[in-house]
């Protein structure tokens, strides 16, 4: 692979400064016309070290106008990265809409890394590059345009650069004795690169691999590349970015099959005095175990789901009244803001994940895709399709690793929500939860059941299953709430 860019390109000065000045001219345009369009850029930096990575991403900077530009270099880690799921130091760097992200090092470099020191097995990096693959795909169907650039070196040249390097007093200080390390590892990181290159090398997210011995010839490249991936992009429509989704799914009316709703008996209950006496029990269950979780740093991510007025709220009330208020943060998830708009929808959740040792709930979730969005046509039937495997993908990331996922849905029948509805009419310190909104969707009640069921068929997992809750009953919903919490820990632990 590699020998294709092994030609000794080069560009004279004089070439390079008769092309740059208008070269740069429709750069900053190109950029320019981005505050108008609807989609990001993320540029990846990646290959051989000593190959000019760190001067190409100053120089973008300096090409490009530096206010629309977000730069990340992901290279020492830190507690709280580490506390969180791999992804997540990536999630929170994607730029927005109308921006451009350069990453300098990415989702590529400890896989690449880990499996040169043979700290990972060949069939588990092949997973690993699958993911990557798999989550570059998410973000293209989404409308990000993704540049990827590795910058390659001859064994050579690598020496040769990296001798340069430490003569220079500008830039002794940037070769590192791992970079040495690695020099003499050559041969098995090419091996190991050009593994991860055919993985993922893709149609929608395709690797530009650049001759990097010469720093004008490796620069213009890398430029023109860019601009020519953005220009391109403007020119198309968004409906345009056109990758096979999954199969489109048909839908029968409910009334016609039988759901996995039928199958929650609503007629469970407890009486008063029993209640209290679970309630006291599994509360100091959860709290002790809690305490046990946050010492041994296993974090639980807990999802509510259901119909209006179902008791979401007193559910995780409970939850909270056990548990030391340092250890819990509770996520109320309403329309996304235009912040959250400007990201993949599931940006805004991966970026309220908590420290490791600690429990995160979210009240409503990223299943607002497949339920309200799907049904109120917010998105679009390809969007709401393809949503489940990326869910399923985001919460096999947090298991593998270690975190407890829980997932609820809170049934109530059709007549307990009405009955729910004109309590809350009533009652002063209610009234504002009820909305037009829910009257709304209640029109759309066997619509929804449709999506419910499908929701739970797709995405109820081994490691993520739904636990789906008879809440006709308040009370006997929130001991099935904190009963099925405090086993998932005593599990997990």
């Amino acid at each position: 692979m590699f020998e294709t860019v092994e030609l000794g390109r080069k560009i004279s000065a004089k070439k390079y400064n008769e092309q740059v000045s208008q070269f740069r001219l429709n750069l900053l345009t190109a950029q320019f016309a981005m505050a108008q369009a609807d989609f990001p850029v993320i540029v990846i930096i990646s290959g051989v070290d000593g190959a000019g990575k760190g001067e190409l991403v100053h120089r973008l900077n300096a090409w490009l106008d530096p206010r629309h530009v977000d730069t990340t270099a992901f290279w020492e880690s830190s507690d709280e990265v580490e506390d969180r799921p791999y992804y997540w130091r990536f999630w929170r760097a994607l730029p927005p809409k109308r921006r451009i992200g350069i990453l300098f090092g990415s989702w590529y470099t400890r896989q690449i890394i880990d499996r040169v020191e043979k700290k990972i097995p060949k069939d588990r990096f092949d997973q690993e590059m699958h993911r990557i693959a798999f989550f570059e795909r998410m973000l293209v169907n989404d409308g990000a345009v993704l540049v990827k650039f590795w910058f390659h070196l001859t064994k050579q040249g690598q020496f040769d650069a990296l001798k340069k390097l430490e003569k220079k007093n500008r830039t002794q200080g940037w070769v590192t004795s791992s970079d040495w390390e690695f020099h003499e590892k050559y041969d098995r990181f090419l091996k190991v690169s050009e593994r991860a290159i055919r993985v993922t090398d893709t149609g929608y997210a395709p690797w530009n691999l650049i001759e990097a011995k010469d720093r004008r010839y490796r620069e213009l490249t890398a430029g023109q590349i860019l601009l020519k991936a953005i220009e391109s992009r403007l020119r198309e429509s968004a409906s345009s970015v056109s990758i096979p989704s999954e199969p489109k799914l048909t839908a029968r009316p409910v009334s016609s099959k039988l759901t996995v709703l039928d199958q929650v008996d609503l007629n469970e209950k407890l009486e008063d005095d029993e209640y209290r006496e679970l309630l006291s029990k599994y509360q100091g269950e959860l709290g002790r175990l809690s305490w046990e979780a946050h010492r041994r740093k296993v974090s639980t991510v807990g999802v509510f789901e259901g119909w209006d007025a179902a008791g979401k709220g007193g559910a995780i009330r409970r939850i909270a009244h056990a548990m030391d208020p340092r250890f819990l943060r509770i996520i109320p998830i309403a329309a996304p803001t235009d912040e959250e708009q400007s990201q993949h929808y599931l940006w805004r959740f991966w970026r309220h994940l908590s420290r490791a040792g600690r429990m995160t709930l979210y009240d409503r979730s990223w299943y607002g895709r497949v339920l309200v969005e799907r049904v109120e046509g917010y998105a679009t039937s390809k969007e709401w399709q393809r949503a489940y495997r990326e869910i399923n993908e985001f919460e096999e990331q947090l298991h593998d690793y270690g975190i407890v996922i829980l997932k609820f849905w809170i049934h109530i029948s059709k007549e307990e929500q009405l009955k729910r509805f004109d309590q809350r009419k009533k009652t002063p310190f209610k009234k504002h939860k009820i909305t037009d909104e829910d009257w709304r969707n209640r029109k759309k009640w066997d619509q929804y059941s449709l999506a419910i069921n499908d929701m739970v068929n797709r995405t109820s997992t081994e490691n993520a299953s739904w636990t789906l809750v008879a809440g006709n009953d308040k009370r006997f919903a929130r001991i099935q709430v904190l009963k099925t919490v405090c086993n998932a820990l005593k599990e997990a632990l």
